[in-house]
């Protein structure tokens, strides 16, 4: 597992210091428990798949529950998070994180929103889930806001067809598992993005923060490709 640095510049007043982290896939919480309290970050940020299917969600709930005692914890809801034919929604609110399901909030002087994947609740492998389209009319109120605009999206992809045009300062992203495989520093294969795609880990355009993940939900395994959380910290235009 490893720990990548950021240090993105804007318009705040000090310096705030994030953990995100995505695609845990009911992976052990412990050692990622561990790297956060090392870090003591002031919030979590959560890009999606936070849990797996309906067989396997509980570890995700408690890494929520866990954190939420420590420091807020904000999340958006990534395609596994729709696994569910009942509403998951009320059981991720009860850890005491706060769901970002299209909508944002204020964290002193960042808005921090969530854009929802789009796609149907309880379907468990969306193959037409890339065909569809998130919520823009969020995207474009979100952007409208003043202040420095932090937008969690579990698709990179989604950036430059949905979110690139607007007034959006960073978003951050997951789902692509850093390529599967990184053969030369690029990633393989990414889920809606097919070979070779473009949007699988580090800072691209300056605006987009794409993790590699922490979990593998695939039987092939990743390779030169490790997990990771990332530190965040957001300070004051230079």
């Amino acid at each position: 597992m490893k720990v990548t640095d950021y240090r993105i510049y804007g318009d705040v007043s000090r310096e705030y210091n994030f953990v995100f982290i995505s695609d845990l896939h009911g992976c052990a919480n412990a050692p990622i428990l561990k790297i956060i309290d090392d870090i003591s970050p002031e919030a979590i940020l959560v890009g999606g798949d936070f849990i797996h299917d309906i067989n396997n969600y509980q570890s995700g709930l408690d890494f929520l529950r866990n954190e939420s005692k420590k420091r807020p914890v904000y999340c958006s809801l990534g395609n596994h998070e729709f696994c569910f034919d009942e509403d998951m929604i009320p059981q991720i609110e009860r850890t005491g994180a706060t769901v970002l399901n299209n909508i944002w909030v204020e964290y002193d002087e960042i808005k921090i929103g969530g854009l929802s994947s789009a796609v149907k609740k309880g379907a468990r492998k969306d193959r037409k889930a890339n065909a569809r389209v998130p919520d823009i009319d969020f995207v474009r109120k979100f952007s409208s806001e003043n202040g420095f605009k932090l937008l969690l999206c579990h698709h990179p992809e989604y950036f430059p067809k949905y979110i690139k045009e607007f007034d959006v300062d960073l978003t951050m992203s997951g789902h692509a598992h850093g390529g599967q495989w990184r053969i030369f520093n690029r990633g393989i294969f990414a889920p809606g993005q097919g070979i070779f795609p473009k949007y699988t880990a580090g800072l691209i355009e300056g605006r987009l923060i794409v993790s590699r993940g922490l979990g593998n939900p695939h039987l092939i395994p990743r390779i030169n490709n490790k997990p990771e959380i990332i530190n965040l910290v957001i300070t004051k235009n230079p």
